[in-house]
């Protein structure tokens, strides 16, 4: 429901920003203004200025500013419109009620409802005489009775129906549970059967708290052949790469730290926060995308990575790293003892156990040519060269080009390799290969749009889309009633495209059709035809509908940046238009279905 303009400006009027500021930190009067420590980024020093008379606010550390609405919405993770009400409540200022018929009703009301029964039916069977072994396991594990109804814990007891007779009890239908991942359809043609069955089950909610999936986990001792872990499918209401487990409850302590720790899974996240660490995410066992990585530089510009240090580990942790940097996140990595993880390390020694380690971590570059070093492969011509191979990605990764050419001058020192060498070879990038993000705040002429199609942009979901229209041509047609070429980036990939709206019918099994491209065209359609993963993607349809969404999305996401960039430095009426242009973008999306992606939507829209 939105709000009258003319009940946003009572509001902006009679709300008192020195108010609702002093909950958050200590302040003082100083002149006509009051000054304290800056509650956005955790400062010591009285560099937040609060203005009574305008009720502006300005750090003179990290730079955040802004109105009355603006405080709420950087501290809290609110909204516009959850900000105003806030303000409201404090200022004693009615918003009118909703009319009937009036609110917009979400499509997906219905299934957050039954992910709701879901949670609260593992929570009871967890407190039950069946739940008592599992209760146990989490006390041994240093998880309070309190801690797991913070988290919502809950136990999937080892059976076949438990969840579907008692949704069934409730007028949850079993194709609603297979819906949302909750049951699977049983390949011999009986009823669907519960999916989550003796686990330890985590729920996972967006930011405003509702619960859009479940993860579960065996206990230890269970049948090693079982998967320890497993989660939700992608459903209506959960895509895995735009969720980061528990950061609807770490979001705010990540902001006052300045830095997120990164860890691997669901337990050490709820092992962390138990033990008083609470500005940790999880990933959900995907590698992090790019979805994720914004989420994490959107409360703290650095992140520690805390993943094991075996050999998978690392790979996930340099994944991750180079993910995180090209959204311009500073990132270090912790090295935790052999046989230790960052549960094993708090469950012994509670937080301070692990403060030393995360003191200690040194840039993830740093941490490359560590762990290069202990294989000696400076020692040989040979392994030097593999090395620079093995270190070149980070550089590339970075979006900050000071920090590149800090890079470039380590490896430099480190190999012997002259400068104006090692930054011929960073920049060579593949089309494989993603590269950095400008930044958004750092405005740059741009070619036109023709100039821009000329270079080889990488750009991952036209690629991606296309390597399933060229295997399939029923999903041409589909594509074909949402996306023009003229959606199309990369000029390349663009001519693939209209190429393949002109071909629609006239495939051969021979394969004669691909002559009908261009000469200069046909050699990246044979280069995508090629890519393994093509043929071994465990679900076309979810790929195909992902990567369609994401084209779909992009012109909403430059708009929604550009307005957040002019957001940064309006005040007024001039921010009141752009907020209300922000809003109508949004429920454009929702009308559209497209809502739910990170920096799209705010937390109560999630």
């Amino acid at each position: 429901m939105s709000i009258p303009d003319e009940v946003i400006e009572e509001v902006r009027q009679r709300g008192d920003l020195v108010e609702i500021v002093s909950e958050h930190t200590n302040l003082r009067r100083s002149g006509r203004t009051f000054r304290g420590p800056c509650p956005l980024h955790g400062g010591e020093g009285p560099n937040f200025s609060v203005d009574p008379e305008r009720n502006l606010f300005k750090c003179f550390v990290c730079g955040e500013g802004g109105d009355i609405f603006a405080f709420p919405m950087k501290h809290l993770g609110l909204d516009f419109l959850s900000a105003v009400r806030l303000v409201a409540e404090r200022a004693g200022v009615e918003i009118p009620e909703e009319r009937p018929g009036e609110r917009e009703e979400d499509p997906r009301a219905p299934l957050f409802e039954v992910n709701a029964f879901a949670a609260d039916w593992f929570s009871r069977q967890l407190r039950s005489e069946e739940g008592a072994r599992v209760r146990g396991y989490l006390k041994e594990r240093g998880i309070s009775p309190e801690d797991t109804e913070r988290f919502g814990l809950g136990w999937a007891p080892d059976r076949w129906d438990g969840l579907r007779e008692a949704a069934a009890a409730h007028d949850i239908s079993p194709e609603t549970l297979v819906e949302l991942g909750l049951a699977k359809e049983s390949r011999k043609g009986g009823a669907p059967y519960d999916a989550f069955r003796g686990r330890l089950i985590f729920p996972i909610h967006d930011l405003g708290g509702r619960v859009l999936a479940f993860g579960g986990r065996i206990l230890t001792g269970e049948d090693p052949s079982v998967p320890k872990y497993i989660n939700s499918p992608e459903t209506p209401l959960y895509h895995k790469g735009e969720v980061l487990y528990g950061l609807n409850l770490s979001r705010g302590p990540i902001r006052r730290e300045g830095r997120s720790l990164v860890v691997e899974g669901y337990m050490d996240f709820v092992s962390l926060a138990a033990h008083g660490v609470e500005n940790a995410v999880a990933p959900l066992g995907t590698a992090m995308t790019p979805e994720q990585a914004e989420l994490v530089g959107r409360y703290a510009p650095e992140a520690v990575l805390l993943y094991d240090s075996d050999t998978a580990g690392l790979k996930a942790t340099f994944r991750t790293a180079d993910a995180l940097l090209r959204v311009g996140v500073v990132v270090r990595v912790a090295t935790l003892p052999e046989g230790e993880d960052p549960d094993s390390v708090v469950r012994a020694g509670g937080a301070e156990a692990l403060r030393p380690y995360i003191s200690d971590a040194v840039d993830v570059l740093e941490r490359k040519i560590q762990i290069l070093e202990r294989k000696d492969y400076f020692g040989s011509i040979a392994g030097t060269r593999r090395a620079i191979d093995a270190l070149l990605p980070t550089v590339r990764a970075a979006r900050d080009e000071v920090l590149r050419e800090v890079y470039l001058k380590r490896i430099a020192e480190k190999t012997g390799v002259t400068m104006e060498t090692l930054t011929s070879e960073a920049g060579r990038v593949s089309d494989h290969e993603p590269r950095a993000r400008p930044r958004p705040h750092q405005p740059r002429s741009e070619p036109p749009r023709e100039a821009q199609a000329e270079r080889p942009a990488s750009v991952g979901a036209e690629r991606n889309l296309l390597m399933i229209l060229l295997r399939d041509e029923a999903y041409v047609e589909r594509a074909a009633r949402e996306l023009s070429p003229r959606d199309f980036r990369d000029r390349t990939y663009r001519e693939i495209y209209d190429g393949l709206l002109h071909l629609e019918g006239m495939r051969d099994p021979g394969g004669e059709w691909l002559e009908a491209f261009p000469d200069d065209v046909r050699p990246r359609v044979e280069e995508i035809l090629r890519d393994e993963e093509g043929g071994e993607l465990a679900s076309v349809e979810t790929f195909f509908n992902d990567n369609l969404r994401r084209l779909l999305l992009r012109s909403y996401e430059e708009r929604l940046a550009e307005i957040d960039r002019q957001l940064a430095a309006a005040e007024g009426e001039e921010a009141h238009v752009l907020w209300r242009k922000r809003d109508e973008l949004r429920k454009e999306l929702r009308e559209k279905g497209l809502a739910g992606r990170w920096g799209v939507l705010g937390a109560s829209d999630v």
